[in-house]
């Protein structure tokens, strides 16, 4: 039954064409020796051109030494062009700080993608079963996975071409039955016995359960991972077109969004913005869940205006009224400052720069950006805010607090204590630049020596000491 599945199955997914040339993963077990050999079988017939592809991940020593000299010497007898390599996986797991099956995956990709570059390959083929694909969805499943829900892919872009995965179809009985059948010798990994392996545990516990209530249950956990994954390969589509209207600035460090705009999608597509966001932020090294996703639905759904939640690898989430950052930069400290400032010059601040030009008469148009002051109150200062810090605001009788000022207005938490407050000799708040000037500021009367002081905010705001638009 083997060969009709998997070439009915071939043939629905549109997998294998004639004249194709095919890299396929071999890692000498009983699932890889098969696929190899079934697809040499397909050579002749369909003018394919295969060639075998093998890693020694270097975790077991001598065994998987001979794991490697065990492929060659079956790519030799066979005839079918071999390539290998040999990685040092224990010490990228230490570089880059991941667990071991994550370095050997990402170490043997690597590789894969050299071999089909170097061949100019249309498919990488891979050994995955029906098994591999109902232990895959339970275990993303029940660890909160982002992608449990549609499995393993059938087939998918991949380097220069695709990787497909002709064996999703069968068991590993099958596969088993076609190796006796066919006389096919393997080797055998030790480490797919130990309980110490979580994919191990649902094969040898949870598998046999489900094989005893459907012995068919692959063939439906295909279907089902089939229906999932073009479900959410349309959703997915419908959130990459949004992701205009919701990202605000972005670079490889940070994306800023609009708290808004966000809100204005459905769930769905919210979800998988925020997916779309992390998997740019984290680029192949992805560590997150659908815990992260709906914390950060949490934090952007909360009433609070100001918030923020640390994810993994040091990427943080801030949240500040109508926007939120995604960010691996760290937030300095901000450093209080004071400037004095004449009639005539400037004083930069962190936000932005405050000006002082001489005038003979009024502008007829003034906007929030602008003061109008006497000559004689200069010079002023030019300093950032302190606690208790109150203002006077045209056409109140008593002072406010600055704090209650920004929170009215809703200035980032970031910027509050960058902010430039103009005081004059008198040690009173005069102006809050851009925001509120004084009841005690009047228009002077005509014939008065005036100053126009103008701020000009760069709308920049230094994160960790790179300038970034949060």
């Amino acid at each position: 039954m083997l060969l009709q599945d998997v070439d009915r199955f071939i043939q629905k997914h549109d997998l294998i064409h004639e004249g194709d040339v095919i890299v396929a993963g071999v890692s000498g077990g009983p699932d890889s020796v098969a696929l190899l050999h079934y697809l040499n079988r397909l050579a002749s017939g369909l003018k394919l051109n295969v060639i075998a592809a093998h890693v020694d991940h270097q975790l077991r020593g001598d065994e998987s030494a001979d794991d490697l000299v065990f492929v060659k010497r079956l790519c030799e007898r066979e005839g079918i062009r071999f390539e290998s390599s040999s990685i040092d996986v224990a010490h990228y797991k230490e570089e880059k700080k991941v667990s071991t099956q994550v370095a050997a995956r990402e170490c043997r990709y690597a590789f894969f993608e050299q071999v089909m570059e170097k061949y100019d390959a249309t498919s990488l083929a891979l050994a995955h079963h029906g098994d591999d694909q109902i232990e895959t969805m339970l275990m993303r499943q029940v660890h909160g996975s982002t992608t449990g829900l549609s499995g393993i892919a059938v087939k998918r872009t991949f380097a220069t071409g695709h990787l497909i995965r002709p064996f999703l179809c069968v068991t590993k009985d099958q596969i088993l039955s076609y190796c006796e059948k066919h006389s096919l010798l393997f080797r055998n990994d030790p480490s797919n016995e130990s309980d110490g392996y979580m994919r191990n545990r649902f094969r040898k516990k949870v598998l046999p359960f489900l094989k005893e209530e459907n012995p068919n249950v692959h063939v439906r956990y295909q279907l089902y991972s089939e229906r999932m994954q073009s479900d959410e390969d349309y959703l997915m589509e419908l959130a990459a077109k949004r992701l205009d209207d919701v990202i605000i600035d972005q670079n490889d460090k940070f994306v800023k969004i609009n708290n808004k705009s966000y809100h204005y999608l459905p769930i769905p597509l919210q979800r998988r913005v925020i997916h779309l966001i992390l998997n740019y932020l984290y680029k192949s090294n992805a560590p997150f869940s659908s815990i992260h996703i709906e914390d950060l639905r949490s934090l952007l759904d909360s009433e609070h205006p100001s918030a923020s939640l640390d994810l993994p690898l040091e990427l943080k989430a801030v949240k500040s009224y109508d926007t939120c950052c995604f960010t691996f930069e760290t937030f300095k400290e901000v450093e209080s400052y004071t400037e004095q400032l004449a009639s005539t010059g400037s004083v930069e601040t962190p936000l932005g720069t405050i000006t002082a030009k001489p005038v003979d008469e009024l502008p007829l148009h003034l906007s929030g950006e602008d003061l109008i002051i006497e000559r004689t109150m200069f010079p002023v200062i030019i300093r950032s805010r302190r606690a208790g810090d109150r203002i006077q605001p045209k056409g109140m009788i008593g002072t406010k607090k600055v704090k209650d000022i920004f929170i009215d207005r809703k200035i980032n938490r970031s910027e509050r204590d960058v902010w430039p407050i103009v005081e004059n000799s008198d040690g009173n708040i005069i102006w809050v630049a851009g925001l509120t000037r004084s009841e005690k500021v009047i228009l002077p009367a005509k014939g008065k020596k005036l100053v126009h002081l103008h701020y000009e905010k760069n709308y920049l705001h230094r994160l960790g000491g790179k300038d970034h638009r949060c």
